[in-house]
């Protein structure tokens, strides 16, 4: 890891999202995209520095993820290697600043990639690591995507209100980051938002929207939205425009609306209301 500078931090929690196998419709990249692009704009008071990079050679096969050659604006040519990057991110309207760790998923060396993580963490003091996903799933694109909170240890999880997550199966990097940082006594929890499994091959802004309200119920804090509200409803638009052109998937979408409809039914209730308008008082008060 090529570490640029250790600032000063208060209280912070790192968000890591991935782009591959973690990152359905580039739903969790997207979100911290436009965080820090949100966050960091001119007109807002928080400010964003690189930290550190992890170098590629050890971590990544480049014929999995190609190096990418562009040429600027003299017809140079230029390389640029896969890589995750890590940021830190003041945010004086909050508690606590934030440390961003984003890039694509490492095709190896998994332990020592996780270790170099947590090694930075453990010196920047980070207090809860949240990992941020997207996964494919038999939902409707027209309805609100849900996004799941858990932690896998059962005392944290009772101490947050969170579900325990009780998936067993394959998992990728981020489920590697969660189990390191419990295991060095960092609290870590993931959020995983639901995409529709025939709308996944375009980036979904819907998605990302969703993850970034989560992002704020559970932190406490209002994230500028920016054009993701307009870009949600235009990505939405045109799967309503691709489901009508086939009428088998009308109809598997309108199934898949009348269960959802069905299962959501009990739980719209206080609790929803409640984080909406907690949600707008936040927006409120910044105004």
């Amino acid at each position: 890891m090529q570490i640029h500078r250790i600032p000063s931090l208060r209280n912070p929690v790192m968000l890591c999202a991935f782009s591959g196998w973690n990152d359905a419709a580039e739903g969790a990249t997207g979100a911290l995209d436009h965080l820090l692009e949100t966050l960091c704009a001119d007109d807002n008071a928080a400010a964003s520095q690189l930290i550190a990079e992890i170098d590629s050679e050890e971590y990544f096969d480049f014929q999995v993820n190609r190096p990418q050659v562009s040429l600027d604006e003299l017809d140079n040519r230029t390389i640029t290697w896969p890589s995750t990057q890590i940021f830190a991110v003041s945010v004086p309207q909050f508690s606590r600043d934030l440390v961003i760790v984003k890039g694509i998923e490492p095709s190896m060396h998994w332990k020592s990639f996780v270790r170099e993580i947590l090694d930075l963490a453990d010196d920047l003091e980070v207090s809860l690591v949240i990992t941020v996903g997207s996964l494919l799933a038999d939902v409707p694109h027209s309805r609100p995507i849900s996004v799941g909170l858990s932690a896998s240890n059962p005392a944290l999880a009772k101490n947050l209100s969170l579900e325990i997550s009780r998936y067993e199966g394959s998992t990728g990097i981020l489920g590697i980051i969660n189990d390191g940082a419990l295991h060095r006594g960092i609290d870590a929890i993931s959020m995983w938002a639901a995409i529709p499994h025939y709308a996944a091959n375009s980036p979904s802004p819907k998605a990302s929207l969703a993850l970034i309200h989560a992002i704020e119920d559970f932190l406490e804090f209002t994230i500028p939205l920016g054009d993701l509200p307009s870009e949600a409803d235009e990505w939405e638009k045109e799967i309503d425009d691709l489901a009508q052109e086939d009428t088998d998937v009308a109809d598997y979408v309108k199934s898949l609306e009348e269960s959802k409809d069905a299962q959501d039914l009990p739980d719209v209730s206080g609790d929803m209301i409640a984080k909406e308008f907690e949600r707008y008082l936040r927006r409120k008060d910044k105004d």
